[in-house]
C-alpha cells in the first residue's frame, strides 16, 4: 500500500510540475493573471482643480478619464463628491443638483455601458466630517442617518448609477437603501455596502475631501482590526439586510477575511485600495514620467486568489496601462 501510495503522489506531482512541462504547457495551466477587467478606477470630484493629497478630477474631466477607462478594458467606477455645503441635516447630499449626481450623470453620458458605483455617506455633507448624524447631545442619530442615506441611494440612482455604496457601518443603512430603491423603481440598481477596519490609512482621502472626522468618533462603528469574525458577521449581516456585493476595506488588510468570506458567500466581494495604500506602494518614476504600480499589481494578484471578485483603487488606469 505504501509503494502504491507513493507511486500515486509521484505521477501527481509529475503531472503538475512546471519542471516537467513544456513552456506551451507551463502557459496553459498558469493561473488567470490580473487584467483590466479585475479593476474599478477611484475618482475623487471636485468643482474646481485642486491641489491636494491625493488626485482629482473636475466634472470637466470625467468624460476624457471615463473614456479612457472604457478604452483600457477598466469596466467601473467608484465616485467620491465633495461638498461645499455642510449642515447638521446632510440635505445637500440628495438634491439632483449635488456634485455627486452631476458626475454620476457625467460618466453615463461619456461613457454608458460603464458601471457606477457611489458611495452613500455623510462625511463630506455633516460639518464635523462624520459619517453620520448626530443628536443634540451629540450621539450618533441612527434614525437620521439611515432616512438620509436612504434618499441618497435614490437620488444617486436615478442620476443613472448601478451601484450604491452604504459606507457609515451604522446599522439599518442597507437595508434603508435597499427599500428605498425598491419602493422608487429602481430594484435593478445594486447595494455594495462598505464594511470597514480602522485604520491611519484613509486619512490622505479624509484631507483631499473635507471629511476628517473629529478623533476617534469615526470608530464607533468601524472594525477593530483584529476583530476578524465582528469583520465576517458584520459582512454576512448585511448580505442578510439586502446587499448585493460587499465593499471590503482597507484591501491589503482584509486578505484573511476576504478568503473567509469566499467561502461563505456568493456575493461578489471587492476589496477596496484606500488612499494610504496608493501613496504607501506607488512611486512616479522620474525616467519614464509613469507611476510605478508593481506593488499594487501584486496586491491585486493575490487578492484575486484569495477570492476578489474584482478590487477598487485609485491606480486602475495606471495598472491597466501596464498591464496591456
Amino acid at each position: 500500500m505504501t509503494a502504491t501510495t507513493d507511486h500515486r503522489t509521484r505521477t501527481t506531482t509529475r503531472a503538475t510540475s512546471p519542471l516537467r512541462s513544456r513552456r506551451a504547457v507551463r502557459r496553459l495551466l498558469e493561473p488567470r493573471a490580473l487584467t483590466p477587467a479585475d479593476l474599478s478606477m477611484v475618482l475623487l470630484v471636485t468643482e474646481e482643480p485642486a491641489d491636494r493629497p491625493m488626485p482629482t478630477v473636475t466634472l470637466a474631466e470625467i468624460p476624457a478619464v471615463s473614456r479612457e477607462a472604457v478604452r483600457l478594458g477598466v469596466p467601473s467606477v467608484k465616485l467620491f463628491a465633495e461638498s461645499t455645503r455642510r449642515d447638521a441635516t446632510g440635505e445637500a447630499s440628495v438634491h439632483a443638483g449635488s456634485l455627486m449626481a452631476r458626475a454620476v450623470s457625467e460618466v453615463k453620458s461619456a461613457a454608458p455601458d460603464l458601471a457606477v458605483m457611489t458611495e452613500t455617506c455623510l462625511c463630506s455633507y455633516t460639518a464635523d466630517g462624520v459619517c453620520y448624524l448626530t443628536s443634540r447631545d451629540g450621539m450618533p442619530d441612527v434614525r437620521g442617518t439611515v432616512e438620509v442615506t436612504s434618499r441618497q441611494a435614490v437620488a444617486h440612482a436615478e442620476a443613472g448609477a448601478d451601484i450604491v455604496g452604504p459606507a457609515s457601518m451604522v446599522l439599518g443603512t442597507v437595508g434603508g437603501a435597499r427599500r428605498a430603491l425598491d419602493q422608487a423603481g429602481h430594484e435593478a440598481v445594486s447595494v455594495m455596502p462598505h464594511v470597514i477596519f480602522w485604520s491611519h490609512l484613509y486619512d490622505g482621502f479624509r484631507l483631499t475631501m473635507g471629511a476628517t472626522p473629529k478623533a476617534g468618533v469615526d470608530r464607533e462603528f468601524q472594525i477593530n482590526p483584529g476583530k476578524a469574525d465582528q469583520f465576517i458577521d458584520t459582512a454576512l449581516r448585511m448580505e442578510a439586510a439586502g446587499a448585493d456585493m460587499i465593499l471590503l476595506e482597507p484591501a491589503q488588510f482584509t486578505a484573511d477575511v476576504l478568503a473567509t468570506l469566499r467561502g461563505v458567500t456568493r456575493a461578489p466581494l471587492f476589496p477596496f485600495s484606500v488612499s494610504g495604500e496608493y501613496t504607501a506602494l506607488t512611486r512616479m518614476d522620474p525616467e519614464s514620467g509613469r507611476r510605478d504600480v508593481r506593488l499594487l499589481v501584486e496586491l491585486f494578484t493575490m487578492l484575486k486568489r484569495a477570492g476578489a471578485s474584482g478590487s477598487v483603487t485609485y491606480a486602475a488606469l495606471d495598472i491597466a496601462r501596464q498591464l496591456t
